[in-house]
Formats: C-alpha cells, structure tokens, sequence
C-alpha cells in the first residue's frame, strides 16, 4: 500500500504516463501552427491529430472541436450564442463556471428546479418551454444541463431534455467536463448542440479544455484576434496540452469497459463506510450516478473536519466542487436538492478513477472509522 490514497479524481485526475510521454515529445515542435513552413505544419499537423482524437470520444466531427484553456472557458464559450433574442434556462445544480450565465443577463436567465434526488425537473422545464411560445416567436430557449453533477455523480436525462428543446427551436448545451471518460458519450444521441470538455478530469494536462459543437451551431468568440480555430477563439494554441488532450481522450475512449470495477469499489465502499456510521446519508445514492463518485455527510459533523482527518491519515478526498478557491463550505448542489444546512455543511466527496485499487478503499476506511470513534468520543465527552 502506498503512503497515500488518492480519491480526488473529479478535482482533477492524474496525469497518465503516456500523456506526460506524448507532451514531453511535443515540446520538441517549435513551430507555431499559424505558420506555413515545415515547422509550422508540424505543430499544426500535432494539434489535428489530437482534435480528431477528441472528437472521437463524442462521436464528433474535428472540425467542430474548439480547443480552449480549460473546462471554465469551454462553458463561458457555450453561453456567447450567436446574436439574437435568446432566454436562456439551468439546472439549479450546474458548475459555478454556468452559474454565472456568461453572456446572458441575469434578468434571461431561469433556474431549473431538481428533485431531492438531485435530478433536473423536466416537467419544470417543460412548463416553462410552453409558457413562452417560443414556436413562431423571436426568442429562442437555450439551456444548459450537465451530463453529470460534479459532486454527487447523479447523471441528468440530457436526451429527454434536448427533445423538448428542439422541439421549440432552442439549443441545448451539456457540461460532459465530469462524464468524459467514465460513462459512454456520443453526441448525437445526447442531442446536445454544445458539449464543454476538460482534458485534466480524464488524465489528461491542466489548462486545455474543448468546446464541441454539432454541425452550423455558432457561438460569438470570447477572445478575438488571429484567426486561430477557425476564428472561434484567437490565440496561438498549446500544443503540448492538445497533443496530451488527445491522448488522453483516446485511452479514455479505450478504458470506458473499465467503469464496472470502479463501481464495484465504489459500492463497497459505501456499504462499509454506512455500516461504520449508519448515520451517514448518501447523496444521489438512489439513482443512476457516476461510476466512481460518493458524496456522504455524517449528520452534524462538519466537512472541514472529515477533509482534514483523512488527510491527516493519507487520504485525499474534498468537499464538494474543487473550484471555490480551497473553500470548504456548504454545497449548492446540496442546497437545491434541498438538504438542511446541518448536514449538506458536512458533506465530503469521495472520486475514483482508473488508478484506484483495493488498499485504497482499505485506508479510506480505517481513517473513516478511527474518525467516527473520534467523534463519537467528543460527543459523549461534551
């Protein structure tokens, strides 16, 4: 057993030693991919290898992949919707990167209520596509729905979604950053118009992310410039990043078979953790989720507490999404699904991937109950 167990793989996964391989390569092309010498190309040519590569893991065109800096701009990206009157709709559970309605202002922006289970309410949806007689009107919906939640893992019914959508000639645009890689995507059976992508959440480098779009669907550049992506986002691409975005995308696409033994740790390790402290609530634990993904609280324990033991012990997990900066604090996810505030304070969430094995559920669970004796003692003892 190694000294530390990693179960943090939704913050961001390690990077695979081929991708460190493919990139350290990379660093060898010094060409710029604008520039039409040998150089040149080879960079360029480096960079269409990888974007067909991404392509490949949506069943998508390459020349509808957008490189970005990340998962963030990616989504900012998806909401600059061409010109026109747009209102546009998101699930109450969406990363803070969607949250913030990019282009749109907050007057055009509707909140999709969830259930308790964490699920987007269709029916909320589609009350609200029928209120606006968006057929034959000037404005068109736009929503956005994440494949699957970050935190809890629970997976969101996209394809029911984009049919409403479509119906009354919107677009729909799905957050897949957390999904990529660990459950099947294929775009058009998403029906998504718009699929933000993170190369970092699937093993791939830190600082690329995609934006894919179906076939004519335009969004207005955010950055402009050069002509750069087919003069969708300006500026001279990392091609050591894309090149290790590739990569990992298409190890990815091969080790999808690999999501069942995932679960069955997964699983295991609830079931051992609840047995340990059956008081323990299971966010999403109902429903379809995320192969790899746990989020529990222990009812009047507080996050900051449980994150801290287990690192103390050698085990690495987080509270909830790993962008607020370091923060541990209430969940928003938690708080539209409408969980007390006394437990969603307490909720941790435990991810694993491709390199998680046996021993690692073991040292999760040895600190986890060393950490609820712990705390069961102060208890009594207060």
């Amino acid at each position: 057993m190694s000294e530390r167990s990693y179960l943090d793989y939704n913050a961001t996964a390690p990077l695979r030693p081929e991708v460190r391989d493919a990139m350290l390569g990379a660093f060898a092309i010094h060409g710029n991919p604008s520039s039409v010498h040998a150089e040149g190309r080879q960079a360029r040519a480096a960079i269409e290898a990888a974007r067909a590569k991404v392509a490949a893991l949506l069943g998508a065109r390459p020349d509808d992949v957008i490189f970005t800096s990340c998962g963030t701009e990616a989504n900012a990206l998806a909401l600059a919707p061409v010109a026109g009157a747009w209102r546009c709709y998101m699930s109450a559970i969406e990363h803070p990167s969607v949250l913030t309605g990019g282009r749109f202002s907050a007057s055009d922006v509707t909140r999709i209520p969830v259930t308790e289970d964490g699920v987007i309410d269709l029916d909320f949806l589609a009350s609200e596509l029928a209120r606006h007689h968006f057929v034959g009107q000037g404005a068109r919906p736009f929503v956005s729905l994440m494949v699957a939640n970050n935190e809890t893992g629970a997976l969101q019914p996209v394809t029911a979604a984009a049919e409403s959508v479509h119906a009354v000639g919107g677009v729909l645009h799905t957050d897949a950053v957390q999904a990529a890689g660990k459950v099947p995507l294929d775009m058009g059976a998403l029906g998504a118009d718009l699929v933000s992508l993170s190369a970092h959440k699937l093993g791939g480098p830190k600082g690329v992310g995609a934006l894919v779009l179906r076939e004519r669907v335009q969004v207005e550049p955010l950055i402009r410039g050069g002509g750069q992506e087919r003069r969708r986002r300006a500026g001279t691409e990392h091609v050591s990043g894309i090149v290790g975005f590739g990569v990992a995308a298409e190890i990815a696409a091969a080790e999808l078979g690999k999501a069942r033994d995932i679960a069955k740790l997964r699983d295991e390790l609830e079931t051992r953790a609840l047995a340990i402290a059956p008081e323990a609530i299971v966010f999403s634990g109902r429903l379809p989720r995320l192969p790899n993904t746990s989020c529990m609280a222990v009812p009047g324990t507080k996050a900051e507490t449980l994150v801290i033991g287990l690192d103390l012990a050698g085990v690495a997990v987080s509270s909830g999404s790993a962008c607020s900066s370091g923060k541990v604090e209430a969940s928003h996810v938690l708080r539209a699904m409408g969980v007390a505030p006394e437990v969603a304070q307490g909720a941790i969430r435990v991810s694993l991937g491709i390199g998680s094995t046996p021993a690692d559920i073991e040292r999760f669970l040895d600190a986890w109950g060393t950490l609820i004796k712990r705390l069961r003692e102060s208890r009594k003892a207060a």
